[in-house]
């Protein structure tokens, strides 16, 4: 596969990624779809930390529509430099990209160990902190939480499906620096009438 045609791929899987991120993150707001628990004393810090949308969504984004439009007709059309500028351009964003979704997976990671800001005998707290992430595996525990109601499987799920797509971002991210700075040496090998517009 030529390198604009691969930036175009990573491009599109990237841009993907990242709204899945920012929907995450925005659903991490409304525990169990209420906004009656969007306060900053009953939602955990991980959530307000914006991973999702801003590491793995806003940052994410900028490499995305780089390598999308890398994936496309150069500065100079077809001739010249062809699109050695956009593939440079995509080196650099690419590189920002890889920092954005290490921010997320790191923020969704600590959020997944530390386990949600709940209600438990009439006091808020992050009761699970101290299991180290145990209690992701004893479902038992997740019904001491009296308030928001399931909030710890509205958690773990987005944290979980963050971490997931953080750790995806990650690697396209990578391919699309390795791909881009390649694409600036070698150009792209696409035909001209090959190349979009």
């Amino acid at each position: 596969m030529c390198t604009g045609k691969c930036a175009h791929c990573v491009g599109l899987s990237l841009i993907t990624l990242c709204l899945v991120c920012i929907v995450a993150n925005a659903l991490l707001l409304v525990p169990n779809g209420e906004t009656s628990w969007t306060n900053t004393n009953h939602l955990s810090l991980q959530v307000w930390l914006m991973g999702g949308f801003i590491g793995g969504g806003l940052m994410v984004l900028c490499p995305g529509i780089a390598a999308v439009r890398a994936g496309g007709k150069g500065c100079c059309g077809a001739g010249c430099c062809g699109n050695r500028c956009r593939m440079l351009r995509s080196v650099f964003s690419s590189a920002f990209g890889v920092l954005g979704a290490i921010y997320c997976l790191s923020v969704s990671g600590a959020g997944l160990r530390n386990g949600p800001r709940c209600l438990i005998n009439g006091e808020w707290g992050y009761h699970f902190e101290d299991t180290a992430g145990a209690y992701l595996l004893n479902r038992t525990l997740w019904d001491r939480c009296e308030a928001p109601p399931r909030v710890v499987p509205w958690n773990v799920t987005l944290f979980s499906l963050l971490v997931a797509a953080s750790c995806l971002e990650i690697v396209l991210c990578g391919i699309q620096l390795v791909n881009a700075t390649i694409g600036v040496f070698c150009g792209d090998c696409r035909k001209k009438q090959d190349a979009p517009h």
